[in-house]
C-alpha cells in the first residue's frame, strides 16, 4: 500500500513563539482532531501551512517536523492576508454559505489564492511518490486537483470539501467560478457530506462547463471522476469514553451545582454570522416571553470560540451577541439568576464534553453548516441517553440525526416550540431517540468516513485503468493496420454526436465542410462502403449527403437507402395523432423543448430546455407514454435530450443486418448513445465498435469526443 498524504490549510501542529523560544503545539478541533485516529492506520504525511512565518534560523525544527510527517508551506504576512483572510475568509466562505452581501470579489485576492496553491503544489511534488494517495482537503486548496494533475497524470487525488457547495444561481456570482470547478475536477473522486451538495457541484459543472453525470460520475477529457457524499463522522468511542471517565462525572457535579439545579439549555459554536447566534437568543428571549413558567428554572449557556477576530463583520457581530445577553438577562434575570451563561472562550475537551453530559438539551441552529460536529458530539456523550437535540434543517447532521427536533433556524416561534417540546420530553422518548442516532454514529465514524473515502478513490482509479484499456487511441496502430490490409471495408456511422456535435438546436445541425470533405474520400475508396445511421428523415438525409457515394439509415432504421434505392417499412400514422397531443402538452410545460415528427416516428426534443427541468418532464412523459402505448406495436426510445415513439422492432441493429450478409474483411461502427447498442451488438466480435463518451456500452472502444473520431477518420482516409 502507498503512503497516505493529507494536504490541508493547516498542519495538525501549529508553531509557536514565545519569549524567545519556539515550539510545536498540536492544533486544536478541526480535521486534525477528526482525522487523528484514521492517521494511525496509515503511513501518513501531512502537507499544510504551520501557522506562523517560519524563519531562516528555524531550520532544525523543519527537520524534526519533517522527520514526523510534518511538511510545512511556507507563506509570508502577504500571502497569510490575500490567500486565507482575503479570498477564502470573505470571498468563498460567505459565498458558500448563502452570503453574498458579505462576499468581497478581489482580484488581487485571486491572484494570491493561486500563488498559493501553487506553493502548495510545489510542496506535494517534490515528497510524492508513484502510489501515493494525495487527498487534498476544504476549499483553501480548490485549485490545487488540477495543478497536480498536470504535473503526475497518473496520480490518486480525492477532494474532499467541509464546507457546502452552493447553489448554480449562487456560485455563478463567482467571477472565477470555471477556475475552481476546473481545479476541483483534476481530482478522481470529490467528495461533499451530503448529496444536495452533490447535486449542486454536478449541476454547477453541467451549467458552466457542459459536462453530463452519470450515476455521480463524470468525463473530463480522458479520465473518469466520481462525485459522490461522505457525511463526516466523529471518534464517536472517544467521546464516550471521556463522557464516562470520573473526572467528567465530577465535572458534571460542579456544573449542575452551579446553576442552581436548573434545566440546561446548551449552545456550542465558533464564533460566525452562519451559525445565527443572534436568531438563536432571540428564540430564546422568544421562548421565555411565550412561556414565563419557565423563567427563573432554565439557563441558556453559550459557549463561543473566538473565531477571525480581525474580520470587520465578526467584530459587528460580537457586539451584538453581547447586547443581545446583556438585553435578555437584563429583561429576566434576578440576584439569584442569570438567563443566559455567555462562555466566550476556549475549552478543553474534557470540560466540553462535561457541557454536553449536563444539558438537557442542545439547541444548534446554525443558518447553514457543512455537516456541523457539534451535534454529533453532543449525542455521542450522552452515555446515559438522557437528554434532546434541537438542529438545524440546513445543517448537513440533519440528514443523518433524523431522531433530533429539527427546525426552521429562522423561524423563531418554532424554535421557541421546539424548546418546550424538548424540555417537556420524557426519559424514555429521550433515551430511545439518541440511542438510535449513537448506533448510527457508532457504525459511521470518522474511521469508517476516511476508509470508505479511500476505498472509493481506489475503486474509481480501477474504472479509470478500464477506461484506459478500451480508449482506441491506445489501439489505433492497431486499427489502422487491420484497415489497410483488408480489401472489403463496412464503415457504420452514427450522425448527431458522432459525426457532428449535439447542437441546441437539432433542426439546424448541418454537416460542416470538414465532415463532407472526410466522408467524400472515404466513400471514394473502392473497397469502401460507408453507411451513414441517423435517427434523422429520408429527405433531409438525401439534401446533406445527394453528392456523397454513401448507404443511408433514416429514422434510427425504419427506411434503409442502399445502392441509390429506398426500402421503408409500412407507414402507419393513424397512432400520432393521440401521442402528438401527449408531446404537445409537455412542449408548452417545458420552454426551448419541440416536436419533431418523421415518416415513421414522432420525437420531443428538450437539448434547449433547462437541464434539470428537462431531465424531470422526460421522466414524466415516459411514464405516460408507457401507459398510453401499452397493448400496441409502438415502443418508446429515450436517447439523447430526446424521446421518440416509434414502431416496435424498428432499429440501428435491424437495419444494419441489410449490409451484414456480405464477407466483410473490415468493419467499423461509432455511435454516441443508446440506440446505438443494438447496431453494436449485431455487428462480428472482431469488429471496431467505437462509443462516443464513456458509458456502460456494447462496443469495444470509446473515444471523447467527435473531433477524436474525426482524426481516426482522417488517417483512416490517408491510407
Amino acid at each position: 500500500m502507498g503512503r497516505l498524504l493529507i494536504v490541508s490549510n493547516r498542519l495538525p501542529v501549529t508553531v509557536i513563539r514565545k519569549k524567545g523560544r519556539i515550539y510545536l503545539q498540536p492544533s486544536v478541533g478541526g480535521l486534525a482532531t477528526g482525522l487523528a485516529s484514521v492517521l494511525r492506520k496509515y503511513d501518513t504525511l501531512w502537507v499544510g501551512w504551520p501557522g506562523i512565518e517560519m524563519e531562516n534560523s528555524e531550520e532544525n525544527l523543519e527537520a524534526r517536523m519533517k522527520s514526523e510527517g510534518l511538511y510545512p508551506v511556507h507563506l509570508s504576512k502577504g500571502e497569510v492576508n490575500g490567500y486565507y483572510h482575503g479570498f477564502c475568509n470573505k470571498t468563498i466562505w460567505p459565498l458558500f454559505h448563502g452570503f453574498p452581501q458579505y462576499t468581497i470579489y478581489n482580484e488581487k485576492w485571486w491572484s494570491v489564492y493561486k500563488k498559493v496553491n501553487e506553493k502548495f503544489l510545489n510542496v506535494v511534488t517534490e515528497i510524492a511518490k508513484p502510489g501515493d494517495i494525495i487527498w487534498i482537503h476544504d476549499y483553501h486548496l480548490m485549485l490545487l486537483p488540477n495543478l497536480l494533475r498536470e504535473e503526475a497524470p497518473e496520480a490518486k487525488i480525492g477532494f474532499f470539501l467541509h464546507i457546502p457547495f452552493p447553489s448554480f444561481e449562487m456560485f455563478r456570482l463567482l467571477p472565477w467560478r470555471r477556475d475552481l470547478l476546473e481545479g476541483l475536477l483534476g481530482a478522481d473522486l470529490i467528495g461533499f457530506h451530503i448529496y444536495d451538495y452533490v447535486q449542486n457541484f454536478l449541476q454547477c459543472v453541467h451549467r458552466l462547463l457542459g459536462y453530463e453525470h452519470e450515476l455521480g460520475k463524470l468525463i473530463v477529457e480522458d479520465r473518469v471522476v466520481k462525485v459522490d457524499a461522505f457525511p463526516m463522522g466523529i471518534d464517536y468511542d472517544k467521546f464516550k469514553e471521556i463522557a464516562s471517565s470520573p473526572q467528567v462525572e465530577e465535572e458534571v457535579k460542579k456544573i449542575r451545582k452551579k446553576l442552581g439545579g436548573r434545566r440546561i439549555i446548551l449552545s456550542i459554536d465558533r464564533l460566525d454570522y452562519t451559525k445565527g447566534i443572534p436568531l438563536r437568543l432571540e428564540a430564546f428571549d422568544t421562548f421565555l416571553e411565550k412561556y414565563p413558567e419557565y423563567i427563573g428554572k432554565v439557563t441558556f449557556v453559550l459557549k463561543l470560540v473566538p473565531s477571525r477576530t480581525r474580520v470587520e463583520h465578526y467584530v459587528q457581530l460580537k457586539k451584538y451577541i453581547d447586547e443581545l445577553v446583556g438585553k435578555i438577562n437584563g429583561k429576566y434575570g434576578d440576584i439569584d439568576w442569570t438567563p443566559v451563561q455567555y462562555i466566550y472562550r476556549f475549552l478543553p475537551l474534557e470540560k466540553l464534553v462535561a457541557l454536553y453530559r449536563a444539558a438537557d438539551v442542545a439547541l444548534i441552529t446554525p443558518l447553514r453548516d457543512g455537516m456541523n460536529i457539534v451535534a454529533k458530539e453532543f449525542v455521542a456523550s450522552k452515555v446515559d441517553g438522557k437528554g434532546a437535540l434541537i438542529l438545524s434543517e440546513t445543517t448537513g447532521a440533519a440528514f443523518e440525526l433524523v431522531e433530533a427536533i429539527v427546525v426552521n433556524p429562522n423561524n423563531k416561534e418554532e424554535v421557541a416550540e421546539a424548546l418546550k417540546r424538548a424540555l417537556e420530553m420524557s426519559e424514555d422518548e429521550q433515551i430511545n431517540r439518541n440511542r438510535a442516532m449513537q448506533e448510527r454514529l457508532r457504525r459511521y465514524n470518522v474511521e469508517k468516513w476516511a476508509e470508505e473515502f479511500i476505498q472509493e478513490l481506489n475503486k474509481i482509479k480501477e474504472v479509470q485503468q478500464e477506461f484506459s484499456t478500451k480508449y482506441l487511441m491506445r489501439d489505433v496502430d492497431r486499427l489502422l493496420k487491420d484497415y489497410q490490409n483488408s480489401s472489403k471495408r463496412l464503415l457504420l456511422l452514427d450522425y448527431d454526436g458522432t459525426l457532428v456535435p449535439h447542437a441546441d438546436d437539432p433542426r439546424k445541425a448541418k454537416p460542416d465542410k470538414e465532415i463532407i470533405d472526410i466522408l467524400a474520400k472515404l466513400s471514394a475508396d473502392q473497397k469502401n462502403t460507408v453507411v451513414i445511421i441517423s435517427g434523422r428523415d429520408k429527405k433531409t438525409l438525401e439534401e446533406w449527403f445527394e453528392n456523397l457515394n454513401v448507404d443511408l439509415v433514416a429514422e434510427h432504421g425504419a427506411a434503409v437507402r442502399k445502392s441509390g434505392k429506398w426500402k421503408s417499412i409500412e407507414s402507419f400514422d393513424d397512432w400520432k395523432e393521440s401521442v402528438r397531443q401527449v408531446l404537445e402538452l409537455y412542449v408548452d410545460r417545458t420552454p426551448g423543448s419541440f416536436i419533431e415528427e418523421k415518416e415513421f416516428s414522432i420525437v420531443w426534443h428538450y437539448r434547449r430546455a433547462n437541464p434539470e427541468l428537462g431531465q424531470r418532464r422526460a421522466a414524466e412523459l415516459e411514464n405516460v407514454l408507457m401507459s398510453l402505448i401499452a397493448g400496441t406495436d409502438l415502443n418508446i426510445l429515450r436517447g439523447d435530450k430526446v424521446i421518440e415513439v416509434r414502431k416496435a422492432g424498428v432499429d440501428k441493429g435491424r437495419a444494419a443486418l441489410e449490409w451484414l450478409s456480405d464477407d466483410w474483411e473490415f468493419i467499423l461502427a461509432a455511435g454516441n448513445d443508446v440506440t446505438d447498442e443494438d447496431l453494436f451488438s449485431v455487428l462480428p466480435e472482431n469488429s471496431y465498435t467505437i462509443k462516443i463518451g464513456f458509458s456502460p456500452s456494447r462496443a469495444r472502444y470509446y473515444l471523447t469526443s467527435v473531433h477524436e473520431l474525426r482524426n481516426v477518420l482522417k488517417k483512416l482516409q490517408k491510407l
